[in-house]
């Protein structure tokens, strides 16, 4: 029997990436041509034809700009989770910056699709040990469950010791966090929905989505994938953005080499794989773990 793995949607427009974040200023993002829109209907219509579901983790500079969309998100029956509100990453905010950021994204979600939004996203996974206030900041702004933790290394953004796949953190007496596997969900814990690694000779590999998705071939992403719910008998959290399937998106050319070819790297390629991927395996958005989890 086929596992219900997690699909999830980072709904972000070319320009508010991290990666460009010192070349594409906030005061300067409603100068740029807004394509998040035209590209998330893309997705939408890609799902529904694939009798998808996934949860959406929607930036609330996109939802205040395209209310309609995060509307038609919801009614389409996808979970509406947040990313946040301006798309900086949390080791960029102060304690303060970052509860008004969360729960001004949440409010304006809530009021959108009519639901209770139940989890956040960080930019760029960048909850990490010198912030996990950032946990406590979540839990009382009434968020259920997170999934900002990457457990591999990289430049901008991981945490290879954390567990790879869903676990609970619980705060310590010390205010700092740690995994908990066997605990009940209470008042000092949040769970998490790290994006999933492939184990393989000892070393985290990351194949679970967004860049690594565009630069492996597909017959190496479909083996690892199957893999992990093969061996390890636990479903895989996938991840992707809207302008990953926008080759046709406006360049920026005075960003970094290595940002640019992080960023436009087989972007022809990914709406095929991802329509191969939907058929190869099964998806639901995170939210129907979080309801089971809950019930126990």
């Amino acid at each position: 029997m086929a596992l219900d793995n997690y699909l999830t949607i980072d709904v972000e427009d070319y320009f508010q990436v991290s990666a460009f974040e010192k070349v594409s200023l906030r005061c300067g993002w409603d100068e740029r041509e807004l394509r998040v829109e035209a590209n998330t209907e893309r997705l939408l219509s890609i799902l529904d034809d694939a009798d998808v579901q996934a949860t959406f983790f929607v930036l609330g500079w996109v939802a205040e700009h395209c209310p309609q969309l995060i509307r038609r998100i919801a009614a389409d029956g996808h979970e509406i989770a947040s990313h946040g509100f301006g798309h900086r990453r949390v080791c960029h905010q102060s304690r303060h910056e970052f509860r008004e950021d969360i729960r001004r994204s949440k409010g304006l979600l809530e009021d959108l699709c009519g639901t209770q939004v139940l989890g956040y996203r960080a930019p760029s996974y960048s909850i990490s040990p010198q912030c996990f206030w950032a946990f406590d900041e979540l839990h009382a702004a009434g968020y259920c469950y997170d999934s900002s933790i990457f457990p591999i290394h990289h430049d901008l953004y991981g945490m290879p010791d954390w567990p790879r796949f869903q676990s609970l953190a619980r705060r310590n007496g010390d205010g700092s966090w740690q995994p908990s596997d066997g605990d009940e969900p209470d008042a000092t814990t949040m769970l998490e929905f790290p994006i999933t690694t492939l184990k393989l000779l000892g070393a985290s590999v990351p194949i679970a989505g967004g860049g690594y998705f565009r630069l492996f071939p597909y017959s190496f992403t479909n083996w690892g994938l199957e893999r992990i719910n093969r061996m390890d008998q636990r479903p895989f959290v996938f991840y992707l953005h809207p302008w990953e399937i926008d080759p046709h998106q406006p360049r920026i050319t005075n960003a970094g080499w290595k940002s640019r070819f992080r960023h436009y790297l087989n972007l022809d390629k990914t709406e095929g794989r991802l329509q191969r991927l939907l058929q190869d395996f099964t998806f639901v958005p995170l939210q129907n773990s979080v309801r089971q989890t809950t019930r126990h």
